[in-house]
């Protein structure tokens, strides 16, 4: 079988690998989409992630959809929890002392055309949901966990700073959930365009800073409620946190390029904000699926460029230039 592996920064190649066996418990897939994430960007651009190294030539791919030998078409899961440690038992996989992630470290992801993986990891997806939409369920399971961490209520304020797929997809749950001000920034102009059609009440495009006075003033003066952080940049994280009202709610999403978040401990400390950094997901597909299929979440829209396998380098390229939304390689 054709197996892609990132071998250093910016170096994919393709190999021929036998197809793997499953063991207890397991199912071959036969993989048909996979979603590149913020995540396999720094990877490819890098050779890391945070303070884990490009050891071995790695299979990237978290975000991905197949269809089993009886051919049943599922999302995957792409952790994989022990089930067993303290964390687990008190119902936070996300935090598992022994988690298995796709593309991740030492393990596999799904930019090959087959693999295998546990059967408890699979969800099947309803025929009207292309495969496509399904990649997009794992991101939306990020972007739930973190609306879910923002305890976000009827009439709130809410800020998302960063506005690619995940940022995109905090809008659209803000919007359900009841918020009456979503003001989004960024300093790409087609992604504010993608988050005004998807519920922002305000868009920002950031040049050199924020302008956090122009942020407040969409509140009437009074600050958000809460603020999520989704790109990766202290600057984000600066803003998040002076636009935020006292006793506000940060949600720190965004990986940083060099795994490293300040900002100014006064402003937080005066304002006594509450911080959360989320850590993935939990529990989050049937009720992603469920929200898709039934329409309350627009997924399709955010994919805007799809790329053969063979053409994964490309895609890569165009994904890293931050052109279009989500970038999704079918095999």
């Amino acid at each position: 079988m054709k197996t892609l592996r990132l071998h250093a920064s910016h170096d994919l190649r393709f190999h021929d690998e036998p197809v793997p066996v499953p063991g207890m418990g397991e199912v071959i897939l036969h993989v048909k989409a996979v979603g590149i994430c913020g995540s396999d960007l720094h990877w490819y651009q890098e050779g890391n992630i945070g303070d884990t190294r490009l050891e071995h030539p790695l299979v990237l791919g978290h975000e991905f959809t197949a269809f089993t030998e009886t051919g049943e078409r599922v999302a995957v899961e792409p952790s994989i929890s022990c089930d067993h440690c303290e964390y687990c038992l008190r119902g936070d996989p996300n935090l598992c002392e022994n988690l298995i992630f796709a593309g991740h470290g030492n393990h596999d992801g799904a930019l090959r055309q087959q693999m295998v993986w546990p059967q408890r990891c699979l969800f099947p997806i309803p025929d009207r949901l292309s495969y496509a939409d399904g990649v997009m369920l794992e991101p939306l399971g990020v972007a739930m966990h973190a609306a879910n961490l923002g305890k976000l209520q009827v009439g709130m304020s809410v800020g998302v700073f960063g506005t690619g797929p995940i940022g995109l997809l905090v809008v659209q749950l803000a919007r359900l959930m009841g918020a009456k001000t979503i003001v989004v920034t960024d300093k790409l102009s087609h992604r504010l365009e993608a988050a005004r059609s998807l519920g922002a009440t305000k868009a920002i495009l950031v040049e050199t800073e924020t302008n956090t006075n122009e942020v407040i003033a969409a509140t009437g003066g009074r600050g958000l409620d809460v603020a999520f952080e989704v790109a990766g940049e202290n600057e984000a994280v600066e803003a998040a946190i002076t636009s935020v009202r006292p006793g506000g709610r940060v949600i720190l999403a965004g990986i940083p390029e060099d795994d490293r978040t300040s900002f100014s401990a006064s402003t937080a400390r005066r304002k006594g904000l509450t911080l959360v950094l989320v850590r993935r997901m939990k529990h989050t597909y049937p009720s992603a699926i469920q929200l898709v299929e039934s329409g309350q979440v627009d997924v399709r829209s955010l994919v805007t460029r799809t790329f053969p396998f063979e053409q994964t380098a490309d895609a890569f390229s165009l994904a890293a230039r931050r052109e279009g939304l989500k970038v999704v390689i079918l095999l």
